[in-house]
């Protein structure tokens, strides 16, 4: 019974389904972060050599990126889509769902970890390395690339197990594989001396400690939906439903990292090095401040995308207005922490004096009016949870293609602004996407789900 009342999104207050996921998920999000983050907070600390090294590793972050990218296409784009079959009592479907992300996950992996691998000189220089930058960042790629498997069977199918109702289980995945990799970290840095190689060493044996366990459960007794390949046939007609809906998740984590690329290189062309590390502090504090963001918005898809299955249009709204406000009241808290103090969010990645310097007011321009960014989460992941792939494409482009990177390669022109302008591209295009994309969903979306109850009353 209790399992039950746990999968079926259509009982309780819609809140507090979505926090029952929302505060396991986020935790599961942390320990996932801590994966890359611990890495930089030791290697930031090395000595002799912790600003070039930092920024080496902060290179690899789009290769990191892109494949992340992959696993939100087949595994943010499968999940939602299994839990609408869910709510229309569609468990076959809902099973080819599962499967197909799974194959497609481990395929694409596969071809991810041979073309990075062969390619990693030209495209880290093609990046911003430097002579100085480069042999960190390819001693670091070479091993991490040898998880790349793992770790998108981990995070990709573990949105299966979170679709499921089992929003603890999705938390020890990544718990599991994290502290592993936080024991591991200095052995391997440290103790064998294998400085920034022996990082990505223990991030790889880490993320496949997560792998397996993802594996070990979703082929249990316990889901309600177990993942078995006997029979599997890959249907190209659901791949493509798949991918579409995965595919804003997919543009997002793109242009995420083609933002990373062209910032990369503006930031070396005007401050070099030093400023390339400074964003991979601000990238790494992003990461760990979006985290209550992201697990909300994460979590309330299934819970969306199951009601909306079931006819529940009440219940949908009512879920789009929790997130919204919720998101909103933790980021003006956020930024205002930021704008207070932001030496302790720097000093966790680097104790250099010249990154500190250079750190305190790139993270006061980049995290400037950072309550908008929650704008967008809410928009997109409503988008994502009911299908409207085509308008959640459209708002991860817009935000990124479109005006971050032109703000990027221009504003460092404007007046005397330089490096400073590559910062304030990110805040200028949290207010003016993160609103464009909340303004259109409430004009569309919550419009016809407010049609839509009209028939039950």
């Amino acid at each position: 019974m209790q399992q039950t009342v746990q999968s079926d999104f259509s009982q309780g207050k819609v809140w507090k389904n979505i926090m029952r996921l929302a505060i396991p998920m986020t935790l599961a999000q942390l320990i996932q972060v801590l994966y890359n983050v611990v890495d930089r907070m030791y290697i930031g600390h090395l000595p002799d050599a912790s600003s070039l090294a930092l920024t080496g590793v902060g290179l690899t972050f789009p290769i990191i990126t892109m494949i992340n990218a992959f696993t939100n296409l087949f595994g943010m784009g499968g999940a939602p889509l299994f839990s609408i079959s869910r709510g229309q009592q569609k468990e076959e479907r809902a099973s080819e769902i599962q499967k197909t992300s799974f194959v497609m996950l481990c395929l694409t992996g596969a071809v991810l970890m041979i073309l990075a691998y062969l390619f990693r000189r030209p495209i880290m220089y093609a990046f911003g390395a430097s002579d100085l930058t480069y042999p960190y960042a390819d001693a670091y790629l070479q091993t991490y690339l040898l998880g790349t498997i793992p770790v998108m069977i981990a995070i990709g199918m573990n949105s299966f197990i979170n679709a499921q109702g089992f929003g603890r289980v999705g938390m020890l995945t990544v718990t599991l594989g994290a502290v592993i990799n936080i024991l591991l970290d200095p052995v391997f840095i440290f103790v064998l001396d294998l400085g920034v190689r022996g990082a990505g060493f223990a991030t790889a044996l880490s993320q496949l400690v997560s792998a397996v366990w993802v594996l070990h459960f979703l082929t249990g007794h316990r889901v309600l939906i177990p993942l078995h390949l006997k029979g599997f046939r890959l249907r190209l007609s659901l791949v493509k439903e798949i991918t579409a809906l995965g595919f804003s998740g997919f543009i997002m984590a793109v242009t995420n990292g083609l933002c990373q690329i062209v910032c990369n290189k503006m930031l070396f062309i005007f401050g070099g090095d030093l400023y390339v590390g400074v964003m991979t502090v601000l990238n790494s504090v992003r990461e760990i401040l979006s985290l209550a963001v992201t697990g909300i918005t994460n979590s309330a898809q299934p819970v969306l995308g199951y009601n909306y299955g079931a006819g529940q249009y009440r219940r949908v709204r009512s879920g789009i207005l929790f997130i919204s406000i919720a998101c909103a009241a933790y980021t003006t808290f956020v930024w205002l922490i930021i704008m207070w103090q932001p030496d302790p969010f720097i000093r966790l990645f680097s104790s250099d004096p010249a990154l500190l310097e250079a750190g305190r007011s790139a993270l006061h321009a980049y995290f400037f009016g950072f309550f908008f960014m929650s704008f967008q989460f809410a928009g997109q992941s409503t988008f994502t949870a009911l299908g409207r792939s085509k308008q959640a494409v459209f708002f991860s482009l817009f935000r990124k293609v479109i005006i971050v990177v032109p703000l990027t390669i221009l504003l460092p022109y404007v007046g005397s602004l330089g490096v400073h302008g590559v910062f304030w591209a990110e805040p200028i295009s949290n207010a003016v996407g993160g609103l464009a994309c909340f303004i259109t969903m409430m004009l569309t979306v919550w419009r016809e789900l407010v049609r839509l109850e009209q028939p039950s009353k």
